[in-house]
């Protein structure tokens, strides 16, 4: 398939950021013939919808962590459509969420500030509008060395002064013989320690047992407890009642000590602990005299995430406005009255029970997320993409709600 041909398949106004920013016939599309096609492969794959999803990013992380570019070692027409696919997903995200995906944010952020690229997205505004990312704030990546690779003797190649194979023999034999000689020392070895042996091992076994036996009696105990939890953690399929939302009320903020754009928030959500760190990406779209005091939505089952050397417990959920960050952002409320800790659930999945902590390798957040919204009545709701089916985010009392924004994405 020609690059043309995968061209029209794209979707507008992202077939116009592409036809804007490379030009159609050069080194754009390909040098080579086999660039060519690799180019016009890419495209077409973006065209089919699966390699920017949030559930295909484990494989795109794997396939950007040694690229600069999509296709050899410069800037193609295909770079600017995956960037133009990934920006509606990319451009949602808080910082927890895009840090977990080093080499995609990278990536995205390269692409998009190519002057080709901002000048083709220009006149498709609000469209492919500049992501503001915190890239100076991100998780250092430790880079793990690979292991030593065992050196394997280099085999002598046959010249004329080789041993003769008589010489061979003798070796081979006396190999053998010393290796005889080891395993009967061995042998008897075992064999003289075997009943001590079988006394230690005996004892160890009695003692396990007994620890076994220890362990199994609290858990049948609380069997009946664990129950729904263990049902949901067994459940394949992300579902939006896997996610653990709670009203948290801000008891205190301040700046993060070594990071500009970051805060760092003391939150109840009613546990006997006391309040959790939080730390959020808040402070270029919502003043701290705006954060300070509020009751908001948590979620609260996260794994915990180190931000700059402060480690953070739970995410405030936001909404974005529709165009984007740049828009504005502001804290998804629960209802007048609400208190601390308590449950906030969505309509439809009242009696699920969320995961004890959410596991980052099944993206079951960034599966979800991108159902989130606010209906016409600034309502929080998840939408099921696939029934399209309303599934409202509420406290017992009442529904949360976004102040201003509608059709706003949530994160």
């Amino acid at each position: 398939m020609s690059a043309s041909a995968a061209l029209t398949k794209l979707p507008s106004p992202l077939r116009d950021l592409v036809v804007g920013a490379a030009q159609d016939g050069s080194e754009d599309f390909g040098k080579s013939e086999k660039d060519k096609a690799e180019v016009a492969d890419w495209i077409d794959k973006v065209a089919r919808g699966d390699v920017a999803k949030p559930d295909n990013f484990k494989d795109l992380e794997a396939t950007l962590v040694p690229r600069t570019y999509l296709v050899s070692n410069y800037f193609t027409a295909a770079d600017v459509a995956l960037y133009g696919a990934l920006h509606p997903v990319l451009s949602q995200l808080q910082p927890a969420q895009y840090y977990t995906h080093p080499a995609i944010t990278r990536y995205f952020d390269h692409i998009q500030h190519r002057p080709s690229v901002r000048k083709a997205a220009e006149p498709l505004a609000p469209a492919f509008s500049v992501v503001s990312l915190d890239l100076e704030n991100a998780p250092h990546q430790a880079r793990t060395a690979e292991p030593p690779k065992k050196k394997e003797k280099a085999k002598a190649a046959p010249t004329a002064d080789s041993q003769a194979p008589a010489e061979k023999a003798d070796k081979v034999a006396a190999k053998a013989d010393k290796k005889a000689k080891k395993a009967e020392e061995q042998s008897a070895k075992a064999a003289a320690q075997q009943p001590a042996e079988k006394v230690e091992k005996g004892e160890k076994e009695g003692k396990a047992q007994k620890k076994e036996k220890k362990a199994k009696e609290p858990k049948a105990a609380n069997e009946g407890g664990d129950k729904k939890k263990g049902a949901a953690e067994e459940a394949g399929e992300p579902v939006p009642s896997m996610i653990d939302l709670r009203v948290g009320h801000i008891v205190d903020i301040k700046k993060h000590p070594d990071a500009d754009g970051l805060y760092v928030e003391q939150i109840d959500f009613g546990e006997e602990t006391g309040p959790r760190t939080v730390v959020s990406g808040l402070v270029n779209y919502i003043p701290i005299e705006d954060m300070r005091d509020k009751y908001l939505v948590g979620v609260c089952n996260l794994k915990p995430a180190n931000m700059r050397g402060v480690k953070s417990f739970a995410m405030v959920l936001c909404a974005t406005h529709k165009d984007g960050k740049d828009a504005g952002i502001e804290l998804v409320q629960p209802p007048a009255g609400s208190k601390p800790g308590e449950r906030v659930y969505f309509e439809g999945f009242e009696d699920a029970q969320p995961l004890a902590q959410l596991n980052p390798k099944k993206k079951i957040f960034e599966t979800i997320q991108p159902g989130f919204t606010t209906l016409e009545t600034r309502e929080a709701a998840w939408v099921d993409p696939a029934t399209k089916a309303v599934h409202r985010i509420r406290t017992k009392d009442g529904v949360c709600v976004a102040p201003r924004f509608v059709g706003a994405s949530l994160s």
